[in-house]
């Protein structure tokens, strides 16, 4: 995917909804080379075109979630990356910014990854870090593994660091997720009782999704520097830790 297909989905997914005319000016080329951007975004599943504009796709998908605002995730793995220490067994979920965090890791540290994602899994494959994938019910989209099995295969193994993502932040109803199946495992995660850490960018705050992630604290919040005040501090309050990047 080229440069201006990133920020073209950039730009969709956090604006919503954008017309081809805004999105051309942003953009800096004529209306007609947006419209053929957009259709060949739209064919790969990555937005969606209404009369005239273009609006923004929740999905699962590692690859499509990766060009958005990857800049910022790449900063956001590199400063999560240095949040482990060399040696360390740690778990890392799944997501976009996890997959980068897990890529940056087995380039710098000597580590152990544990991860329900083959996404992350299939990333490392050429790397020498030890990589244990766990099993269960397969969500071919997300490409990461779910259910009662994983649940059990999370019970069973030590880490001292989990890494998790997260779809919603509100300051009345917490951290929030998407998927109920994922979420479920996320919860399982958060109740090892390790060092839970969150990596996500600053536009998932103020937003709640339908899963309660509370099965454990989350001790530690990897996100960027355009987190609003009031969040910052409710998040302070409750004994989170704040790793903030640049925008």
């Amino acid at each position: 995917m080229n440069p201006r297909h990133q920020l073209i989905l950039t730009l969709v997914h956090q604006a919503r909804k954008l017309s081809v005319a805004e999105l051309a000016q942003q953009t800096g080329v004529s209306e007609v080379t947006m419209r053929n951007d957009l259709t060949t975004l739209e064919k790969q599943g990555l937005l969606k075109r209404v009369h005239g504009s273009a609006i923004a796709l929740d999905t699962d998908d590692p690859d499509a979630r990766m060009s958005i605002n990857f800049p910022l995730k790449e900063r956001l793995a590199e400063r999560a990356a240095q949040l482990v220490e060399e040696g360390e067994t740690v778990f890392i979920e799944g997501g976009s910014a996890n997959a980068l965090l897990a890529r940056r890791l087995s380039h710098l540290r000597r580590v152990t990854i544990i991860t329900i994602s083959s996404y992350i899994a299939h990333l490392l494959k050429e790397s020498d870090t030890q990589v244990v994938l766990l099993g269960g019910l397969y969500q071919h989209q997300s490409e990461s593994v779910v259910g009662p099995l994983t649940r059990l295969c999370i019970e069973q193994v030590h880490f001292s660091k989990a890494f998790i993502g997260i779809d919603g932040y509100h300051l009345e109803a917490g951290f929030t997720g998407r998927d109920m199946m994922r979420a479920d495992v996320v919860n399982c995660i958060l109740a090892k009782g390790v060092t839970n850490i969150a990596i996500t960018d600053s536009s998932k705050f103020g937003v709640i999704q339908s899963c309660a992630l509370d099965g454990g604290p989350i001790h530690q919040l990897v996100t960027d520097d355009a987190l609003p005040a009031d969040y910052r501090t409710r998040l302070a309050a409750s004994h989170t830790r704040l790793h903030l990047v640049t925008a």
